[in-house]
């Protein structure tokens, strides 16, 4: 028998979160402690099953199936691909840095940060079984049950409007999640029809849906990812939330959680539903270019900086879906490198912002001026990471971005023309801000500000790198999403269009493409 390398890696942030949640109240350093060392070790384990599919070394990670509810059909199946596998290494590398950039914001916010320290693990637990689950009841469950955790980590910590985001955070994403339990159900009727009940993803794919049955069951998982995402219109929740969380939290909603919807775009509505899928494509395409547009042009007149970046993951998220539902392979694989880019990105704009907060006391942009004189080195890593957010060649987020544009220019001209103004806008939101907080005079209030410290320096330190090493370096990974992505596509079944012009073999060779 092999090692159950996944089920591991869900339970060892699941024993660090009840083991955090144990620790006496007052011994708060002692939770962190607990916490931080399991965040590292699932790190740990996360790259060793990296390690099988990026390098083709052989780990003994295989698919895992255990019965759950046999009589509904229902198993704890679980499996990794390129798509699962970009997220899942995303998820265990934030996990570890949100708490440290956590290590004092939770002091400061005059609670036991354990509570958040426990709750920050349960999501991680949740996360990696959605991400790697192939049962679809499996999948819904651990859906749903983040929301819980994610409430109360809104609710606790934050800003003085952190009751109201976070009960609208819940009411968002508690509609779509009804939408997809009706959709679920509908789903298992078709299995039970057919005469196989089953919740296993691989059976549920092969069946035969009528068109108009699978266009009910879209509009239910749509809504509810489109909900997580978020897809304008439904994206109203995630700016409140992102002002209003502690930004180590805010990092982590945004960067990492709020991916588990883009995720079941591609790994879920897009197998199961191919005829709703191509159907609808054209529609989702054009609500993907208004997100764009739309989060670019409300970032530029934000005064509040974690407002500004939570209505630039909109702009982002809207580029991710763009990519999937183009439906050729190179969007699609750059839309999977983007949630990855994305997560790093934003992880690091704002654990930087949260580093500003601390010592300002503000959030606001015109509190702030003149940074660079006093804190040149977090002057410096605040632009290095918002350059990565305007996709800077050769950062990694540039060829994720060129890679949706392009892929989608080959089916949707006029989409990713338009597409291409918000990446004009970026460099307007990224660099104003930085002009107006950094440079220009010093203001009396940021006269004697700190520089980074080594705590600090750690925490953005590998999202950094990462963003620079694998914009140089991508082809394992874009290998390993390519070699999943066009499965996916074959269930959809839609013819893919030819290559502007043909790839140079140098070329080819370094990018992986």
């Amino acid at each position: 028998m092999t090692f159950p390398w996944l089920t591991t890696l869900i339970a060892l942030p699941a024993l660090g979160a009840v083991l955090t949640a144990l620790v006496p109240s007052g011994r708060g350093t002692l939770a962190k402690q607990v916490a931080t060392g399991f965040a590292l070790l699932t790190l740990v384990v996360g790259a060793l099953i990296s390690i099988q599919f990026l390098f083709d070394v052989d780990m003994g990670v295989e698919s895992e199936t255990y019965e759950w509810i046999p009589e509904l059909g229902a198993s704890w199946a679980l499996d990794i691909h390129g798509i699962s596998l970009a997220l899942v290494a995303l998820t265990v590398l934030a996990t570890p840095i949100v708490a440290l950039a956590m290590w004092h914001e939770a002091e400061e916010e005059k609670r036991d940060p354990k509570a958040f320290f426990a709750l920050l693990l349960s999501v991680e637990a949740l996360t990696l079984t959605a991400f790697l689950s192939q049962d679809v009841l499996l999948f819904y469950v651990v859906f749903e049950a983040m929301l819980i955790p994610l409430y109360f980590m809104i609710g606790m910590y934050g800003g003085p409007q952190r009751r109201y985001a976070a009960v609208k955070f819940l009411l968002y994403n508690l509609v779509g999640g009804l939408a997809m339990l009706a959709a679920v159900i509908g789903l298992y009727v078709q299995s039970v029809d057919a005469g196989n009940p089953s919740f296993y993803l691989p059976d549920l794919v092969a069946l035969d849906i009528d068109t108009t049955t699978q266009w009910w069951l879209f509009i239910g998982f749509m809504l509810a990812f489109a909900i997580k995402a978020p897809l304008w219109p439904f994206h109203t929740w995630l700016p409140d939330a992102a002002a209003e969380a502690t930004p180590a939290n805010a990092a982590f909603l945004s960067g990492v959680a709020d991916k588990v919807g883009t995720y079941g775009m591609i790994a879920l509505v897009l197998p199961l539903f191919p005829d709703a899928s191509r159907e609808a494509a054209p529609v989702i395409v054009v609500l993907a270019v208004i997100s764009i547009i739309y989060g670019a042009l409300l970032a530029i007149g934000q005064t509040d900086m974690k407002r500004l970046i939570g209505y630039t993951s909109i702009s982002h998220f809207g580029f991710i879906v763009l990519g999937i539902f183009a439906l050729t392979g190179q969007a699609a694989t750059g839309a999977t490198f983007y949630m990855v880019n994305h997560g790093l990105s934003t992880i690091a704009l704002f654990v930087v912002v949260g580093f500003l907060i601390s010592r300002r006391g503000s959030r606001q942009v015109d509190d702030f001026g003149g940074v660079q004189k006093p804190a040149p080195k977090l002057a410096g890593v605040f632009l290095f990471a918002g350059l990565s957010g305007l996709a800077l060649p050769p950062l990694s987020t540039f060829l994720s971005e060129f890679l949706v544009i392009s892929g989608t220019f080959l089916r949707y001209r006029p989409a990713a023309i338009i597409a291409t103004l918000g990446i004009v806008l970026s460099a307007l939101y990224i660099l104003w801000l930085y002009q107006r907080t950094m440079t220009g005079p010093v203001r009396p209030a940021v006269e004697g500000m700190p520089d980074l410290r080594t705590r600090e320096v750690a925490v953005v330190a590998p999202l950094l790198a990462l963003l620079l090493v694998v914009g140089f370096f991508p082809k394992p990974l874009t290998d390993a999403i390519d070699e999943a992505v066009q499965p996916t596509l074959v269930e959809v079944d839609v013819d893919q269009p030819e290559p502007l012009a043909p790839v140079a073999e140098h070329v080819e060779e370094g990018t992986g493409r």
